[in-house]
């Protein structure tokens, strides 16, 4: 099933081999919520996580001209998906690692097109469901998960601890 975008805006699988813009996006994601760290370690997690089996898609602008030969934009948004295991019955599941749109292509529907190409990979290999993390104060992305229908299963809970 091919999931719309936006018109002037086109999805593109990952050929595997773009590890560093990956890890920029991921970093732009966490950079925006939480302005006051650094990320770079966050390259690890792409290299224990990124693989063959965690697709990849890229949204780009369209090109104007779609008889020439298209040219890579600077993608606007993506989409990195994984597997988790449902902890109370055992069975796999797509997990979304990223969903990550630009700020100024918001609004728009890109994110809600790329949480449809989400469920569609999943049902497509016999998933049950879709699993994701969001940070308690990312409103924009609570407001479009629970529109979509997602619902809180489980908290994740964390203690600092002092030294």
């Amino acid at each position: 099933m091919s999931i719309q975008l936006p018109s002037g805006y086109q999805l593109r699988m990952s050929s595997g081999l773009e590890r560093s813009l990956l890890v920029k996006f991921v970093q732009l994601t966490y950079q925006e919520l939480f302005p006051e760290h650094n990320f770079t370690h966050l390259a690890l997690t792409v290299d224990r996580l990124f693989s063959p089996e965690t697709p990849l898609w890229w949204v780009e602008v369209s090109p104007p001209d779609l008889t020439k030969s298209p040219t890579r934009n600077s993608p606007v948004g993506c989409l990195w998906l994984g597997n988790a295991i449902d902890q109370v019955i055992g069975d796999r599941y797509a997990y979304i690692f990223l969903l990550y749109v630009v700020p100024h292509c918001r609004q728009q529907g890109i994110g809600k097109a790329l949480m449809r190409q989400a469920e569609d990979w999943a049902m497509a290999r016999g998933d049950r469901q879709l699993g994701l993390q969001v940070f308690p104060h990312n409103q924009p992305a609570l407001n479009l998960y629970s529109r979509l229908g997602y619902q809180t299963q489980s908290l994740w809970m964390v203690k600092p601890l002092q030294r």
